[in-house]
């Protein structure tokens, strides 16, 4: 693959600027890939501060740095002018502590944590593993602490508990995060899943009707977060005191004080529970969704805004 000498020297000038740089899909608090989303989270386990360059907005930077470094995926991390590699490296360098030491950081807590399987979990986990020979049971909790299971390979440096009998495998900072949790299986509205219970979670979801919200706002009492993708907010415009989760970001919106009324809304009321119960989980103590979401407030509230 050949390399324009100007792109060259645009990807050269990026790395001469900036100590860690991050090719990738999106931006650092909105990756646009699962594997952008998963090298971003690592890197922000460790760096305050650090430069992305979104290849979806700039062509020529895309296929020129999987010339530059001969490298054909992105992500790919940059630290002092050399590729560091893609988001299985990262990943990787993360868990044995090669990346905290790369950037001067302490070395991980590899202490094990306590958690708690219930049997209906244990029960549900090794009837969906049976026929996984060879793989490990991965759980990785985000600093938002949202969850999620995988099936893979056990990694060298996997931080390893077993629970119920079930053996379940961490990286350092999900294994902290991880500390106290209880994995039980539940039936919702949504259909039934292992669920996470962390200790300090807030009190549950609490409904709210689009009226009770109204009066809310009025009061100054409430912050109200639109859930909606862009496409919806572009048809039916978020209410004035709204702010907008896919903007701002769940790291930042989890850094307010955790006894913050929080209300969240979507188009019909029913993602927006799901995003609520993260935030619950977080350790906030007031959080609602607002029954009906955008659509009841403009059946009941506004009537000039468009419904959809």
């Amino acid at each position: 693959m050949s390399l324009e000498a100007a792109t060259r020297e645009r990807i050269e000038s990026l790395l001469k600027d900036h100590r860690v740089v991050l090719f990738m899909k999106g931006t650092r608090y909105q990756p646009m890939c699962g594997f952008s989303a998963a090298a971003a989270n690592t890197l922000n386990e460790l760096l305050p501060e650090y430069h992305t360059v979104n290849v979806l907005e700039d062509s020529e930077i895309r296929e020129g740095i999987k010339a530059f470094g001969n490298w054909p995926t992105i992500p790919q991390l940059y630290v002092d002018g050399e590729l560091v590699g893609g988001a299985d490296i990262i990943r990787q360098m993360y868990g044995s502590g090669e990346l905290h030491q790369l950037f001067g950081a302490a070395a991980p807590d590899r202490t094990p944590p306590e958690i708690t399987i219930t049997d209906k979990a244990a029960e549900a986990i090794r009837a969906g593993t049976a026929n996984a020979q060879g793989m490990a049971l991965h759980l990785e909790i985000g600093p938002d602490h949202s969850a999620g299971f995988q099936l893979a390979p056990a990694g060298d440096h996997d931080i390893v508990v077993t629970a119920n009998g079930i053996e379940v495998h961490f990286d350092p900072a999900s294994a902290q995060r991880a500390k106290g949790v209880v994995i039980d299986w539940v039936s919702t509205m949504q259909g039934e899943g292992l669920s996470l219970k962390f200790p300090g979670a807030g009190n549950g979801i609490q409904s709210m009707s689009v009226q009770e919200l109204k009066t809310r706002l009025a009061a100054g009492n409430i912050t109200l977060i639109d859930t909606r993708p862009a496409q919806g907010r572009a048809i039916a415009a978020p209410l004035s005191q709204a702010r907008i989760l896919e903007e701002e970001g769940y790291t930042a919106l989890a850094n307010l004080p955790k006894d913050t009324p929080l209300a969240f809304m979507c188009h019909h009321g029913v993602s927006s529970r799901g995003v609520a119960e993260r935030f619950s989980a977080h350790g906030f103590t007031q959080v609602y969704s607002v029954d009906g979401g955008i659509d009841a407030w403009a059946a009941e509230v506004d009537t000039s805004l468009p419904r959809y």
